[in-house]
Order: C-alpha cells, then structure tokens, then sequence
C-alpha cells in the first residue's frame, strides 16, 4: 500500500497541542535539556538549518496554532536521508519516537509541496 503522508512523532506529548510531539520539538528538548553531546547538537541543527534554508515554515506553525505537520511521501525522498541522522540520535539517547505512514490527516490547515500542517484540538486531528 502507498501512504500519502509520513510524520516522526515521540511518546510524550506537546503542550500546545496535545498531540506527540515531532522530531525537531524532541531534538530540541534534548538539546536544551542538556542531554545531548555538543557534537551531536551540531549535527541536529545541521539538519535544522538544512530543513529551514528549503522547506517554508507554516504560517499556523509560525503563529503558534494547534497544528502538527506531515511530510507528503511523494517529495520526500531527500528529506527523509537528511533526517535519518537526526533520528538515529533519538536512537542513540533512548528517546523512543514512532514513524507514521497514514492517508488520513484531517483537516489541512496548510499545504506545500512537501508537507501539510494539520488543526488539532484537544490531542486528536479534527
């Protein structure tokens, strides 16, 4: 089976959304609660940076919303090599994470070619 959309999510859960958190919001956490070697902090906002200088921010992201985001499967073959490192330092710290194949998103509140930002309200997609 394809699936349209793909998202790296923890276990623990976001204060603003209610939803598990994503891969950056967990790297970060690491990063500012210190847990991380200052070698592998470069190399997550190596990512980071690569990730910011290609891929727009979403607007509802920006404005602090409720929303999670997607990766599109179809266009994310590069992105999905970029990120591998950044997911083999959650391996590496024992940060359990989850990766999510699904068709089903509700309602998109954004949308570009390589992702889609998704409403949540009350830890569930609407």
């Amino acid at each position: 089976m394809k699936y349209k959309y793909m998202r790296i999510q923890g276990r623990e859960t976001s204060w603003i959304t209610k939803y598990p958190k994503g891969i950056f919001s967990m790297c970060w956490r690491m990063i500012q609660d210190g847990v991380m070697s200052k070698e592998d902090e470069e190399i997550f906002c190596n990512i980071d940076q690569w990730f910011k200088r290609r891929l727009p921010e979403p607007e509802p992201c920006k404005n602090g919303e409720p929303v999670i985001t997607f990766f599109k499967t179809e266009t994310t073959e590069e992105m999905q090599k970029v990120i591998e490192p950044a997911m083999q330092l959650l391996d590496k710290y024992a940060h359990e994470y989850d990766v999510v194949y699904t068709n089903f998103v509700g309602t998109v509140v954004y949308e570009d070619k390589w992702q889609v930002a998704v409403r949540v309200e009350n830890g569930k997609m609407v």
